[in-house]
């Protein structure tokens, strides 16, 4: 058996294929991000899933791809969490960046971005991953992610900038509390997934003028800092993109790359569908 898994902060969807890519079966935890959580943390979120734990002893390689695993300390934390729990040594673990990539380009040229609960970007050359810079995580990057909107959106709130009618349905819809708000910035486990809950606000509000202010002003931060570093790559390759606000901020990406002149590619909301297909054509070609 074959698990092949993509995680953000948030969540974590994995897939189990047998040797000849027919699929087995599907589920989700929570997210497992090493770079945030504890070794025993990540542990635990797989030990909740029940799937997971009455097929532990069939899985012969794990393909994991997540955020928090582009530095080598928090990847080998949760590469042997997954070979003591699963019980194999094939186990590959690598950034959420080679999802998105294989994901939307598969062994083909393109610049890829990720806008989830984090966000990021890369150029592949078909063979290899340049990320250039590399992230420092929610609280100094992470520009138009969803941690990053939630993050404007509260500070937005509380400074009055948000419009009346917008602000008593922000209160409505969550606890703007400060001692809640500063509880979960500072005493969670997850204070990353914690703001990104609040994107779900502008999913609900695309149209207002408000929120499409935001989401440019996140869009053209994100672009200036990320996309650019590949203005070269530019002339020959298209922008892709995957992530709940890629798939969500569509309009506002495309009228964003008009202004920084790159053409925008794919736009997917989960790479996990993507990512298995790449992985079967890799078993067919065996």
């Amino acid at each position: 058996m074959i698990l092949i898994t993509d995680s953000g902060s948030t969540k974590c969807d994995w897939i189990a294929l047998d040797n000849n890519g027919v699929e087995l079966f599907k589920t989700r935890t929570k997210g497992l991000n090493p770079a945030i959580l504890q070794p025993e943390e990540l542990l635990d979120r797989i030990k909740e899933n029940a799937e997971l734990l009455e097929h532990r002893e069939k899985v012969d390689t794990i393909h994991f791809y997540g955020a928090g695993c582009g530095t080598e300390k928090p990847r080998l934390a949760l590469e042997n969490q997954l070979k003591e729990y699963f019980n194999t040594q094939n186990v590959v673990v690598k950034e959420d960046t080679a999802a998105a990539v294989y994901a939307t380009v598969g062994d083909k040229k393109g610049i890829v971005c990720i806008l989830g609960t984090g966000s990021n970007c890369c150029y592949s050359d078909g063979e290899n991953i340049d990320q250039r810079v590399v992230s420092l995580g929610y609280m100094l990057m992470d520009e138009a992610s969803g941690n990053w909107y939630g993050k404007e959106l509260l500070r937005d709130y509380y400074f009055g900038n948000m419009p009346e009618d917008l602000r008593l349905q922000f209160a409505a819809d969550y606890n703007v509390d400060a001692d809640f708000i500063k509880a979960n910035l500072y005493k969670s486990s997850n204070p990353n997934a914690y703001l990104a809950t609040h994107a779900e606000f502008i999913f609900k509000n695309l149209e207002e003028g408000y929120i499409k202010k935001l989401l440019r002003r996140g869009l053209r931060k994100f672009s200036r800092h990320m996309i650019m570093q590949f203005q070269e790559e530019m002339k020959f390759c298209k922008v892709h993109f995957v992530g709940s606000i890629a798939h969500f901020a569509s309009r506002r990406i495309h009228q964003v790359a008009e202004e920084f002149d790159y053409e925008v590619g794919k736009i997917i909301r989960r790479p996990i569908d993507g990512l298995v297909e790449y992985h079967r054509a890799k078993l067919k070609a065996l």
